[in-house]
């Protein structure tokens, strides 16, 4: 056999095997979606780009959390109050919940935690990054379960979420009932590098616009001048560089284009607490200590849990989801052979949705 036909071999048996990948989660996600139309929780006029979540549902609580003397978190719960508890981390830092972060869970069987980090979402002050850390982030999640007399929960965060999961989860594991975790951000300075300079290579002329609205200087420190401009007391000066670090990730986040997302980046709401608090995060290695998350990886060991990584994700490439996975072989590692960083992407969507469902069979067992 030539070099070539070998190859062509390895192509179709890679291509059998995702074709059967794709027809097992098929066939394992099919009870599920007839349960939903059996309790009507699927509505005919849902958008397809939607279709592997459940429908829409609104909090029955909500309520404001003093952190200390300058922050107040936004929380809210919904789904069933007698449910599996789980809170959701969201991403940036700064990025903030929205209401389709609810939907990876079955309303019926958990308790879901939505909450917005310090600065950002609802959570006041807007934009504030002093008394904001890592740290502090794990004291706010800890402080949250307390005030709403959680004993045990499980914990589901992509992106910086990731992060923020894996540093509580290594913080408090006695509070911990599982862990899913997608697009793998480990806050390492390589990632961080990667992220400002490295994105390049694939997206030259975002990465060209990006650099160029901080002014002239080397590459290498462009996140010290975006730091400097985007903690301007001037809105003129902050408002224009939020923007622009705003649309720059935006456009690399999913595998296809997506205008909605992009639009969304650059609303006043959404770019300047994601970028001011991003780059204060990445200017500190994110106050995490360099291979603080992988070195403490056994005290979660015991844990159930499931990675969940786009193979075409340019914003936390694959290689920090292997190396997580290295270093926990217990969790489950799934890649979603056609996505990129999104979780509403339909293949990471589809695959968060069955470790929830999991997760809970697991749980739920005697």
């Amino acid at each position: 056999m030539t070099d070539a036909e070998r190859d062509v071999a390895c192509l179709l048996e890679q291509l059998a095997e995702r074709d059967a990948r794709i027809a097992e989660l098929e066939t394992r996600l099919q009870p599920i979606v007839a349960g939903r139309r059996d309790h009507g929780l699927e509505s005919p006029g849902m958008d397809t780009k939607d279709q592997h979540l459940f429908p829409p549902i609104e909090p029955y609580a909500s309520g404001r959390l003093a952190l200390d003397g300058r922050h107040e978190m936004y929380w809210e719960e919904s789904g069933n109050p007698e449910g599996l508890p789980i809170v959701f981390l969201h991403g940036g830092p700064g990025g903030g919940s929205r209401p389709r972060h609810r939907r990876f869970y079955d309303p019926r069987a958990w308790r879901i935690i939505v909450f917005d980090q310090r600065g950002c979402g609802r959570s006041t002050p807007f934009a504030e990054i002093r008394d904001n850390t890592t740290q502090a982030l794990i004291g706010d999640i800890e402080l949250l379960r307390q005030a709403r007399r959680i004993d045990r929960w499980a914990v589901f965060g992509g992106s910086w979420g990731s992060t923020l999961t894996l540093a509580y989860a290594v913080a408090h594991p006695e509070r911990c009932l599982g862990l899913i975790v997608r697009g793998i951000f480990l806050g390492e300075r390589p990632e961080i590098e990667w992220f400002m300079t490295g994105l390049r290579l694939f997206s030259p002329q975002a990465w060209k616009e990006f650099a160029a609205a901080a002014g002239p200087g080397d590459p290498d420190s462009l996140l010290e001048r975006y730091n400097v401009l985007l903690n301007d007391p001037d809105p003129k000066v902050s408002g224009p560089a939020a923007k622009v670090w705003s649309l720059y990730e935006a456009r690399s986040t999913s595998l296809l284009p997506d205008p909605e997302t992009e639009a969304e980046a650059v609303t006043e709401a959404k770019a300047l607490p994601v970028a001011r608090i991003e780059a204060h995060y990445f200017i500190n290695d994110c106050f995490l200590e360099p291979g603080q998350l992988l070195g403490n990886i056994d005290r979660i060991r015991s844990l159930p849990g499931t990675i969940v990584q786009g193979r075409y994700d340019l914003v936390c490439p694959p290689d920090s989801a292997e190396r997580l996975h290295q270093a926990w072989p217990e969790a489950e590692y799934i890649v979603c052979p056609d996505a990129g960083h999104v979780a509403f992407e339909p293949s990471i969507a589809r695959e968060l949705v069955a470790a929830t469902e999991r997760l809970h069979a697991r749980l739920r067992k005697p």
